[in-house]
């Protein structure tokens, strides 16, 4: 492949051969030619490797590390924002979900997620603590409570598995609508070391009750990690509200 002089940018032309190579040779992580030797390489000047680069960067294609060069980043995980679980949402982009269940016990629920459950202060709810991967990479920390006098023996399930499927068919309940806020937030210690991530890294979280022909069966908080995982969604007009798909 090479850049020749034409009506397209020289620019456009760099990065749209840059991005097969990132798509097509180069592994997550793996360094990129130097800018020296894009210049070299393709006869073009600095500026135009700038660009082209600093597009694919902008993108989230490629991350630069300083006094190291410039890497390719993994592909970030779309999510799409509807009622699938974490494993379908994965299964679904090709990646290969797994979890582990870091604690699941039966208790009294804080009072957010009470109140969030429609719980009183005597009701039970149950915990489940896990933190979920795609491809053998940690992705996602959650918590969630359940009611529990809705579901006896939840805890005696496979817990590693989606807790919707369970739910539809052991319960009989079809979670078909939720609400959901979202908002960043750092790393703290205990999250670093179960994502994997440094201290402070940015965090996507998600907090949602899911509800059973309004009946409210989950109230979730998933922390993502921001490097690997992106939110798409559809907004219609203000005439139909918002639609998350």
């Amino acid at each position: 492949m090479s850049v020749v002089d034409g009506p397209v940018p020289k620019h456009r032309q760099l990065r749209e051969i840059l991005l097969a190579l990132v798509e097509g040779e180069l592994v997550p992580d793996a360094p990129i030619p130097s800018e020296r030797e894009l210049v070299e390489r393709f006869g073009v000047s600095r500026a135009t490797v700038r660009e082209a680069v600093g597009r694919l960067v902008s993108e989230g294609r490629l991350y630069r590390v300083r006094g190291k060069g410039t890497f390719v980043a993994a592909p970030k995980i779309e999510s799409q924002m509807h009622l699938a679980s974490f494993t379908e949402d994965m299964r679904r982009r090709g990646h290969k979900p797994s979890t582990v269940v870091l604690g699941a016990d039966e208790t009294v629920a804080p009072p957010p997620a009470r109140a969030a459950l429609g719980l009183d202060v005597t009701d039970r709810a149950f915990r489940i603590e896990r933190l979920r991967s795609a491809d053998g990479a940690p992705m996602a920390h959650e918590v969630s409570w359940l009611p529990a006098s809705p579901l006896p023996g939840l805890l005696e399930r496979d817990l590693t598995s989606s807790v919707y499927s369970i739910l539809a068919h052991d319960y009989g309940r079809v979670l078909d609508s939720a609400a959901q806020s979202v908002w960043a937030e750092g790393a703290d210690p205990l999250r670093a070391r179960l994502l994997r991530v440094p201290p402070a890294a940015p965090l996507l979280v998600f907090r949602k009750t899911s509800y059973a022909s309004g009946r409210a069966m989950e109230h979730v908080t998933s922390w993502y990690r921001a490097d690997r995982y992106q939110v798409h969604m559809t907004l219609d007009s203000a005439l139909h509200g918002h639609r998350h798909h």
